[in-house]
């Protein structure tokens, strides 16, 4: 009797003990709610750096099938792109974007940052471009004496789990552009990038930005950047901005045209996820967020049939757009302008890269093709010397017929080319900051015509910089010895006309500041690539001499 008494005194402290547990309370603990969970994958398609090349690689009637082949299976998805839709072919420059702007549109892109290139056609043509935007650009650190231009992320909600983009653009823009367009007419800089500072004035913005997003409830947060890892472009790589942040899931990446896949840690010891997607839509990127919380990731990489076949052709709404637009200015472009024996080169014809492509020489050494059009420059003006920047020449001429599209094809900009007249201290300072950092990529290291120099590359670099990435002096030993204009000497305080791009001579392009407050002889002579198919036909007779067959140029400048 007594053990079946104790056992009904057992049940019934239980049962108040049960009773005691569920009586709401105000802990903590019990007011936690557990995090929304994804019911099926969410994918994200990621594109970068495409220079306007909708129709190469996978194309962009490609990447719009393969975004419905995910929501076949059952995925949410989202279209991303990092920025530098435009440049690159006729498609964006005789259009000036606005081509590219429709075709991105048709393509169905949900979240897009811009690029440096997005301003290739000035301040107001970036505006405008950005107004037929169906989904407007995203940047957390673009701003107008402080204030941003454009909303600095976006957050989509999917399953009631949040998902935060943060667009995120380079400081460098300001020097990769023309620095002109982000001036007022005082040449004060009324448009930044939240530079200086070593970094720190944009890592707190972009930190600021992130526990914004958090604040709104922001499950995950994921970059959308035009940012890159250049050597050279230090305190604004993406491994700055990873380490000196906290709160990253995913950083998405454009800028570099790499296709690096990397872990690292953030300010906090967290890991965060990199993804380079390369250019030319020769990459599409994919990262998956999964129910059970995990984040997956794979590089779509383009091959071509390897049996010969023709890739497959996609026809759709937006393969279709972009051949009515193409077909709008092929007829007038064909046309052959002259012929050539052998190549002009901007890639070493020979030297490889750890995988296998073709290594870029022209920002960092002569080819023949940087001696054309500096001396189709200078001719054009009569000129003493002319130079341009190799970060302006983008592609090979090949072997064969040229025809206006090739040379367009080379100078995509539309550049317009001025005459100066500046002193033989101005030459030497503008060419000691164009080689500054040769051996070294630099898209400001000038191909020469009627100068001539050797550069010492063993001389630490003189140069200083300042935030906004100029030429902001020279102090110390030169890299640049024995320059002459047209086999004379160089005289530091005679005065010399010089012909080259508004891009450097008056924008202050790629740093350039040696030619504040020249002497402008002429202003608006004609776009760029007007003056290498004149040159071409008219001077050469249409036929490219063997002078230039030599792929390193004429040895104008000799580097040691």
């Amino acid at each position: 009797m007594k053990k079946y008494i104790l056992s009904f005194f057992t049940v019934i402290i239980l049962v108040l003990f049960t009773a005691c547990s569920n009586t709401p309370t105000n802990t903590s603990k019990s007011n936690e709610v557990k995090k929304a969970a994804l019911t099926k994958n969410l994918t994200l398609l990621v594109t970068s750096d495409i220079h306007s090349g909708v129709e190469d690689n996978w194309t962009l009637a490609g990447v719009y099938e393969k975004r419905k082949e995910y929501e076949a299976k059952g995925d949410y998805t989202l279209l991303i792109d990092d920025g530098d839709l435009l440049q690159g072919n006729l498609l964006s420059s005789t259009t000036k974007g606005v081509a590219l702007m429709e075709i991105a549109n048709e393509a169905g892109f949900d979240i897009m940052t811009f690029g440096n290139h997005e301003f290739d056609y000035g301040m107001e043509q970036f505006m405008a471009n950005a107004k037929l935007l169906k989904n407007p650009y995203i940047s957390c650190n673009f701003n107008k004496n402080g204030e941003l231009i454009f909303k600095p992320y976006v957050i989509k909600e999917f399953d009631g789990v949040k998902f935060a983009f943060i667009g995120i653009n380079t400081p460098e823009t300001l020097s990769t552009s023309k620095p002109k367009y982000f001036q007022d007419e005082n040449g004060n800089f009324i448009y930044s990038f939240f530079q200086g500072n070593n970094g720190e004035t944009l890592y707190t913005k972009i930190q600021e930005t992130i526990n914004s997003a958090k604040s709104e409830g922001a499950d995950y947060i994921i970059a959308v950047a035009h940012i890159g890892q250049k050597e050279t472009s230090g305190p604004y790589k993406y491994s700055d901005i990873i380490s000196h942040t906290s709160g990253f899931d995913v950083f998405l990446d454009g800028h570099g045209h790499d296709t690096d896949q990397v872990n690292m840690k953030d300010k906090d010891g967290n890991t965060v996820f990199r993804m380079g997607v390369g250019t030319k839509l020769s990459c599409i990127g994919v990262v998956t967020f999964t129910p059970a919380g995990t984040i997956e990731h794979e590089l779509l990489t383009y091959e071509k049939p390897a049996d010969g076949t023709e890739p497959i052709k996609y026809n759709n709404s937006v393969s279709l757009l972009v051949n009515q637009k193409s077909s709008d200015i092929n007829d007038a472009i064909s046309k052959v302008i002259g012929t050539t024996d052998f190549p002009l080169y901007i890639y070493d014809p020979e030297a490889k890269d750890s995988a296998g492509k073709p290594i870029r020489i022209v920002r960092r050494m002569g080819t023949n093709l940087g001696d054309l059009i500096a001396d189709a420059f200078k001719n054009k003006t009569g000129a003493e010397c002319s130079f341009i920047n190799g970060g302006g020449i983008r592609v090979n001429i090949e072997k064969g017929d040229i025809t206006l599209s090739e040379v367009i094809d080379v100078l995509p900009f539309g550049n317009i080319l001025c005459l100066i007249e500046v002193t033989g201290q101005q030459i030497l300072d503008a060419m000691e900051w164009g080689c500054h950092v040769t051996p070294k990529e630099s898209g400001g290291f000038p191909h020469v015509s009627g100068i001539t120099f050797d550069l010492d590359t063993s001389i630490k670099d003189p140069c200083k910089v300042d935030n906004n990435g100029m030429c902001a002096g020279i102090e110390g030993e030169r890299r640049v010895k024995n320059l002459k204009i047209n086999g004379e000497p160089v005289n530091p305080t005679k005065k010399y006309k010089l012909s080259t791009l508004s891009y450097t001579a008056l924008s202050n392009g790629d740093g350039y500041t040696a030619f504040d407050g020249c002497t402008i002889l002429e202003e608006g002579a004609a776009e760029d690539y007007t003056l290498v198919v004149d040159y071409i036909k008219n001077n050469l007779g249409g036929k490219i001499p063997d002078t230039y067959k030599d792929p390193y140029g004429e040895g104008r400048i000799n580097i040691q």
